[in-house]
């Protein structure tokens, strides 16, 4: 008998990989879909084997009817407060009084265990929704990923390939940043869906890189020298970013206002991961440095 898993936010790149991945390995995917979701992505997916299942979350007898003989509940999500705490609670509930074991939460990010309150806004509204999940009677399991590496498509701070520069903060020059690419996260995240053993935690990279690493590897990938420009300490950076956040009070309606991805930059350079997980399962093409940026220059050219 194929494990039924459960999947919430499959119309997202990271949920239709995911969905994908749980197809290949033999599951049988049952995907939760809002009002309104993007059509096209749906039809896809159903034509790839998922079952399709349209709920308002409102509707708690629908989503206890959702997750009837569901194995793990897996959620990609993406959100502020009505999504991350309020949507993936009334999940979780429905999911406990249909019992499920298994819950997978939308976590896909760097380790905010390490980070303190305020440091992100984004993974602070995860971390309320850890402190729900962890104290209900259901096995969770968190995948850690760093950040996407198609942030290094978006010219941030840490690699701009139009002004040829690569920043850092002092004493970073070699804090090793982890970034792994939506299809390994997905892949990996299937393989957990499928282990009834797997720990609370799990942490994966497709690659992890210094600052002064990707000095050299622009250097050989692009053939132009990128400069290193420290930008000081990282705590003035974290109150300049109080500043910003404070005047710009409308950002706290937005997934990703200026200030919040100042978070995430301050995030990659405050914490990363102490050991790496990627050898658990059989996930063998992992995506390097060097492609990534292999890619991006081939972007960067057209």
């Amino acid at each position: 008998m194929k494990n039924t898993i459960l999947l919430a936010g499959a119309t997202g790149d990271l949920g239709g990989k995911i969905c994908l991945a749980l197809i290949k390995r033999g599951a049988h995917v049952r995907l939760l879909i809002r009002e309104g979701s993007n059509h096209d992505r749906v039809h896809n997916l159903s034509q790839a084997g998922a079952e399709v299942i349209t709920v308002n979350y409102g509707d708690e007898a629908a989503l206890i009817s959702a997750c009837d003989n569901v194995s793990c509940v897996v959620s990609a999500l993406a959100g502020l407060y009505d999504v991350i705490v309020t949507a993936q609670t009334l999940l979780l509930n429905a999911a406990l009084k249909a019992g499920v074991k298994r819950f997978i939460p939308s976590d896909f990010c760097t380790d905010f265990t390490q980070l303190q309150k305020g440091d992100n806004r984004n993974f602070d509204l995860r971390k309320e929704f850890q402190e729900i999940l962890d104290s209900a009677e259901i096995h969770a399991t968190s995948i850690f990923n760093g950040a996407f590496t198609y942030v290094l498509q978006n010219n941030i701070p840490l690699l701009d390939t139009k002004e040829r520069s690569i920043a850092y903060f002092q004493d970073k020059l070699d804090w090793k940043i982890d970034f792994t690419t939506v299809t390994n996260t997905a892949e990996y995240t299937a393989a957990v869906a499928l282990d009834d053993s797997s720990p609370r935690f799990l942490n994966i990279a497709s690659f992890r890189v210094s600052p002064h690493e990707l000095a050299e590897l622009t250097r050989k990938v692009f053939g132009a020298k990128f400069e290193l420009k420290e930008r000081g300490p990282i705590n003035y950076f974290a109150d300049y970013i109080r500043k910003i956040r404070q005047e710009q009070a409308d950002g706290e309606k937005q997934l990703y206002p200026q200030w919040q991805q100042m978070q995430y930059l301050h995030s990659m350079f405050t914490a990363h991961h102490k050991e790496i997980n990627n050898d658990r399962y059989d996930i063998s093409n992992w995506t390097s440095a060097e492609q990534t940026l292999k890619d991006l220059f081939q972007k960067d050219k057209i």
